[in-house]
């Protein structure tokens, strides 16, 4: 079966499992909407938010990112595990506790405002956004490829298909399709791997492959990786490019930035008791531990493999590279797509493919630049087993993962957005007296809105998933998780420093993103350039989030010490959340 048929069977069944899931798990009530009327199976609560987590971002562009970043992309695998150890000692038993719907509605409550619940809102839409923007990067490329669609006629298929399984099922729904997500796109994600790991070194694994030597070669694959790309001009695969503090700084960005997002929180208010919460995130973190120990592996081969299809005979020589004519089919495809370009600058007939530390070399050779002009990090993992040339069926998987992990999220991301406006903006503050049928569908009227400015967004995004992801992070650890973190563990916080802390971190962090990422990523818009020489102190937009974070804290304590202290009431609350006793049970207020 050819590959375009084999695509259709596989992912066009996969669609169907993922509909029928939500039309028999279809939301009747607000609770069964919301947190899935709180009756999730810690377990398959743990499933379920490792498919919601593993998103495009993961799936898709974070191997990608390690293919081209190298040592410097660890920065991603620790600060996206890293963040679980927080949510589950810090986050998810606690507001499992208070046991309300969402994040919003939590920080109205600590903070006894209104206005502050209206700025949660805020924070969380401007996060869910960027968010969900990198997901729609992610769908269409899966789909502009396997598909053989227009980018912009994949992005829209996929708002379809969320459309119809989030709208329907809401938490409900989306969480029993979640789990069934989360078995599509982790076997889709392995099976490859473990095909390529024995092609190239002969073992089966993938995580111990990255350390073994080449098959009927004594060099180690690293060290082979490191060699050749430092011939091209690269610089060695396993050396530290980037500078410390934005590795450091990335890092607690995306680490915090996890523990903030509103869309991972409020899976942990679907289970029954307050000690499946933690037992969720424990959970869910053997579930991610899967795909993230085998990225760095899947990304280390993708790029030796890109370059063993490009180079040919001796490295770095004048007929060292292939000839256009010559280029496999998989190349082929994938430049049909727009993610793969090449532009022949000397008219020799030959794909040069080099760093900028061969710039003099190359020139010796009658080079005239870098003639691939355009090698999208996104599609590496997808075009990786095709460029190892692996059975069809294995490919249209791939395809099929990719698609998953990308609606996953979206639909949890849309959820998020959609509960906010209309139980947190609606039901909690403009019109409180609306029922319940009503809150249901102003619900899915939001979500319905929030997918098309999501896909509107998505057709220009400022960066590969993973760059976008990273952005997303950054502004929910510089808004969301200190107020959160205040909430529960200073009863001394109070409702203006906890405003002036959230409008604080957000909007220097959104300043700083604008910068050099340009206005609503309007291209043309950035002040300044967005590179390593120009942004201030090297700390990158990806990362600043963390400093965002800071200022956040700074703020709202220093500001909460110069005000009254919170009410009476609301200090015994702090206390009682904090409580272990009767952690067996949920305590709902």
């Amino acid at each position: 079966m050819d590959l375009k048929t084999m695509t259709y069977l596989v992912v066009g069944s996969t669609f169907l499992l993922y509909i029928y899931i939500a039309i028999k798990a279809r939301a009747a009530s607000t609770a069964e909407f919301y947190v899935a009327g709180k009756g999730v199976h810690p377990v398959l609560n743990g499933m379920a938010t490792g498919a919601d987590w593993m998103s495009a971002a993961s799936f898709i562009s974070m191997a990608g990112i390690i293919a081209f970043a190298g040592y410097d992309a660890s920065a991603y695998l620790m600060g996206w595990t890293g963040g679980y150890v927080l949510l589950a000692m810090l986050l998810a038993p606690y507001l499992r506790k208070y046991g309300k719907f969402t994040v919003p509605e939590f920080i109205g409550d600590r903070f006894y405002s209104k206005a502050a619940r209206i700025t949660a809102v805020v924070c969380l839409i401007v996060a869910s956004l960027t968010y969900v923007i990198g997901q729609m990067k992610g769908i269409g490329v899966a789909f502009s490829r396997f598909l053989e669609v227009d980018f912009s006629v994949g992005l829209v298929a996929g708002m379809v298909i969320v459309f119809i399984y989030a709208v329907l099922g809401g938490m409900k729904g989306v969480t029993y399709t979640q789990i069934a997500q989360y078995c599509v796109l982790i076997f889709a994600y392995t099976v490859p791997a473990v095909f390529i790991s024995l092609q190239l070194t002969g073992n089966p694994f993938p995580q111990l492959g990255l350390g073994s030597t080449l098959a009927g070669d004594n060099t180690y694959l690293l060290q082979k990786l490191d060699t050749v790309l430092m011939d091209l001009g690269f610089g060695a695969y396993t050396a530290q490019k980037g500078s410390t503090i934005d590795i450091f700084l990335l890092t607690m960005s995306l680490m915090i930035g996890t523990a903030g997002l509103p869309h991972v929180i409020t899976r942990f208010f679907t289970v029954p008791k307050v000690k499946d919460a933690r037992s969720s995130a424990g959970w869910a973190l053997v579930f991610i531990a899967i795909l993230y120990t085998t990225a760095p592996s899947v990304g280390a081969m993708a790029r030796f493999n890109l370059i063993d299809t490009l180079q040919i005979g001796k490295i770095g020589s004048a007929e060292g590279n292939l000839k256009y004519e010559d280029r496999p089919q998989w190349f082929k495809n994938w430049e049909t797509t727009g993610l793969l370009q090449f532009e022949d600058k000397n008219g020799d007939g030959r794909i040069q493919y080099y760093g900028p530390g061969l710039e003099e070399k190359a020139a010796g050779f009658g080079w005239k630049g870098n003639e691939m002009v355009k090698v999208d990090r996104d599609i590496m993992v997808l075009a990786n087993p095709e460029i190892a040339n692996l059975p069809n069926w294995v490919i249209a998987l791939v395809a099929a993962g990719g698609i998953a992990a990308a609606l996953s999220t979206a639909a949890g991301l849309l959820l998020a957005i959609a509960s906010s406006i209309s139980h947190d903006l609606m039901k909690g503050v403009f019109t409180p007296n609306i029922s319940d049928k009503t809150e249901l569908l102003a619900s899915r009227i939001a979500m319905a809105g929030s997918i098309l400015v999501a896909g509107y967004l998505g057709l220009n995004p400022p960066g590969f998933a993973a760059q976008v992801v990273a952005l997303a992070f950054g502004l929910a650890a510089s808004s969301i998780f200190p107020a959160l973190m205040l909430g529960i563990f200073d009863k001394r916080c109070n409702r203006v420093g906890a405003i002036a802390g959230m409008l604080t971190g957000l909007t220097t962090t959104l300043l700083y993103i604008f910068a050099y990422k340009g206005f609503f990523f309007i291209p043309g818009t950035a002040i300044m350039p967005d590179t390593a020489q120009g942004w201030i102190f090297g700390i990158s937009p990806g990362s600043f989030g963390a400093i965002g974070a800071v200022l956040n804290f700074a703020v709202a304590l220093v500001v909460s010490r110069m005000g009254d202290e919170p009410p009476e009431h609301i200090q015994h609350l702090v206390e009682d959340i904090r409580v272990p006793g009767g952690a067996g049970a949920a305590i709902d207020h």
